[in-house]
């Protein structure tokens, strides 16, 4: 049996209400590098959305505006995604959302 990848949305800290922006993409890119997670180094995507590899996961970043609200983190391997993208939350004060149950984390 094939199982679905988990998929969490990455969220800026919450200020009365409303979501702080994670950033400019330029500063995401550089904030993410730390965690090892990047582009493949191929060509820009045409599509309106950037994938970024890290550790057990591919995060989805829109390219539609310089400000990155939110992105998408598609985990493959929870083993070894969760407790990176944890040690993040924690480090930038940023939230996760499970797309499907609701539950936020961080």
């Amino acid at each position: 049996m094939v199982r679905k990848r988990r998929q969490l949305v990455l969220m800026g800290q919450d200020k009365k209400g409303a979501a702080e922006p994670l950033g400019t993409r330029r500063e995401l890119l550089q904030t993410l590098s730390c965690f090892n997670t990047g582009p493949d180094g191929g060509a820009p995507s045409t599509g309106g959305t950037e994938f970024l590899y890290g550790p057990g996961m591919v995060i989805e970043v829109p390219t539609t505006s310089d400000q990155v609200t939110q992105a998408i983190a598609s985990i493959s391997d929870e083993d070894i995604a969760l407790p990176v993208l944890l040690k993040l939350c924690k480090q930038l004060q940023w939230r996760m959302m499970d797309i499907e149950s609701g539950r936020m984390f961080g």
